[in-house]
């Protein structure tokens, strides 16, 4: 990638080999130095362009929301007649620009330890995490680190040896860190490790558990509307907790404490589809940002996205949108039918040749067959399980069911990566994509003006289907969730499963009356609109009201053991 994009540039390239030292590290300083570099360069040539029609300046302002205090001065400038009174206005706008955080992510269970050329193991200084948190810190970059998927108390550990998430003298933050989470918990949880550490949280990304793009985590039924409204009445003790945490964790290391007051924001994504939908979140929750992510997978100009997979997503419906065990993670990733990976999967299997090769080892985690961990996804562990299921003289139907679930997994390290290094053309590779459900309802492929313009309500990019609000979205993929759940799980439920399954539904039915209350404050819609939300509603209800968990005494109890083997 960096070679690509320095020679398309014309900057220097010198390649980092895999021999060299903490590789990992300096390969991702150097992409991120110059992706720097580039986005500087591009934001220049932005700012120095004509105000005249179809220029890239005329193009920045026009996509911004109306209620920008920038777009109102552009607009003014629009009206000015004086040539003078224009060019300085021109001039103030030029100042304006300002170029978005170049922010990154790391999956913070995706954590391998590596080894040495000699096979033996790197200090855990050299993990995959710790090397790619390593190569940020090291960057020039003045933005944020996105940390997902999770606690992963070796990678806080050593992000609270590297001085670069301390506050400099005035108490700004250079490096910062996001925190993706999927309830208060998990942000409450994380944000008290780190500020003990010394470490503050910039932001809270919370992210609806099913109702997204990419690994779902499911919470405990805990549906997104709640989950805010604890965000919204919490946030100034969470605030004022983990500001005394981070003075106590300063001052422990021998740092001054900022004078400045320290603060986060509190943004949520995951399943936003209409201007109305996005108003209502800053407006009820008070969160400091949305996000939009699947929609854009439908335009070109911002996503590496191959033509046959985006006509793919931009023709396909609800049904073909569904939450799969393709993840060598063993988390639930959300997934469309029939993309090129799964195409690839099934023809390989076909031939005998069940699984990828696996050559680049971020996912390999399973030690059920070999001393070294290997992927799910991987020709050798495929092989081998397909080899042992068949050993087993199971019945067919049985066989068959349990081999699907084997050859399910794909592999994502290449999969999800196929187009990148091809500029959106999948030079004949498989391609996986992970969208999230929301998409259904998007049906077409759009410039980026156009999403835009749509995101800030100037626009109607929805098709004519009916898409139901968000949150009535969310809660039935957790319906189906928890049905899929208890069926999976009935014919070996123990008392632990019987409990988890019990408050999750519990926590749905809480949910529930939470939006029952809220629909009457959904004000910008119409009557007929909240209407449909209420009868959407209360036919979840009933659907939760119909799955039923077995009581204790129907739970088969275990034979115990008694002779000795």
């Amino acid at each position: 990638m960096r070679k690509h994009h320095a020679l398309l540039n014309g900057e220097p390239f010198a390649p980092i080999s895999v021999r060299e030292h903490d590789y990992r590290a300096k390969r991702i300083t150097a992409y991120l130095d110059l992706v720097g570099l580039l986005v500087e360069r591009q934001t220049a040539r932005l700012k120095s362009s004509a105000f005249e029609k179809g220029s890239e300046i005329v193009k920045y302002f026009e996509m911004l929301p109306d209620f920008s205090p920038v777009k109102q001065l552009y607009n003014r400038m629009l009206r000015t007649a004086d040539i003078e009174k224009r060019s300085s206005m021109q001039d103030e706008l030029r100042s304006l620009v300002v170029a978005g955080d170049i922010d990154v992510n790391v999956m913070t269970k995706v954590d391998k330890i590596n080894a040495g050329r000699d096979m033996r193991p790197l200090p855990p200084e050299f993990s995959h995490a710790a090397a790619a948190m390593r190569g940020f810190v090291g960057s020039k970059l003045n933005s944020s680190v996105v940390l997902s998927a999770g606690l992963n108390p070796r990678l806080f550990g050593y992000m609270e040896k590297s001085a670069g998430f301390l506050p400099g003298p005035d108490g700004s933050l250079k490096k910062k860190v996001i925190l993706k989470v999927s309830d208060y918990r998990s942000a409450y949880i994380q944000g008290k490790i780190l500020a003990k550490k010394g470490i503050w949280c910039s932001e809270f990304r919370v992210e609806s558990g099913l109702n997204c793009g990419g690994h779902a985590f499911a919470t405990d039924g805990y549906l997104l509307g709640p989950i805010l409204e604890d965000f919204k009445s919490k946030r100034e003790s969470l605030r004022g907790e983990l500001r005394d945490l981070y003075s106590a964790g300063l001052k422990e290391k021998g740092f001054q404490v900022p004078q400045a007051a320290m603060e986060f924001l509190i943004t949520v994504q995951g399943g936003i589809g209409t201007a109305r939908e996005d108003a209502f979140l800053h407006e009820r929750y008070g969160v400091d940002g949305t996000g939009w992510g699947s929609p854009f997978l439908l335009v070109p100009e911002v996503t590496n996205v191959d033509d046959e997979t985006r006509n793919l997503l931009a023709g396909s419906g609800k049904e073909s949108f569904y939450l799969s065990d393709a993840s060598p993670l063993g988390i639930s990733f959300s997934n469309i039918r029939n993309s090129s990976s799964e195409r690839q999967i099934r023809q390989r299997a076909e031939e005998g040749k069940p699984g990828a090769p696996c050559t680049k080892k971020f996912l390999v985690s399973n030690t059920e067959f070999t001393k070294d961990p290997i992927c799910t996804a991987s020709n050798q562990y495929q092989s081998l399980k397909i080899a042992e299921l068949k050993s087993l003289g199971l019945p067919p139907s049985e066989l068959e069911e349990k081999i699907g679930r084997v050859l399910e997994k794909a592999c994502l390290c290449e999969g999800l990566s196929a187009t990148a290094p091809f500029r959106g053309k999948s030079k004949g590779r498989a391609v996986a994509v992970c969208p999230g459900p929301n998409l259904a309802y998007f049906s077409r492929i759009f410039s980026l003006e156009e999403m835009v313009g749509h995101i800030y309500g100037r626009l109607e990019l929805l098709g004519a289907e009916h898409r139901p609000n968000m949150f009535i979205q969310e809660l039935g993929l957790y319906v189906e969730y928890l049905k899929n759940e208890v069926r999976k799980r009935l014919d070996s439920l123990t008392a632990r499963d019987r409990k988890y399954l019990k408050n999750f539904a519990e926590s749905l039915h809480e949910g529930i009356a939470y939006y029952r209350s809220l629909i009457p404050n959904l004000a910008d819609e119409t009557e007929r609109y909240r209407d449909m939300m209420l009868e959407e509603l209360l036919e979840f209800q009933e659907q939760l009201f119909g799955i039923i968990v077995p009581a204790e005494a129907e739970v088969p109890v275990p034979v115990r053991n008694t002779t000795g083997r």
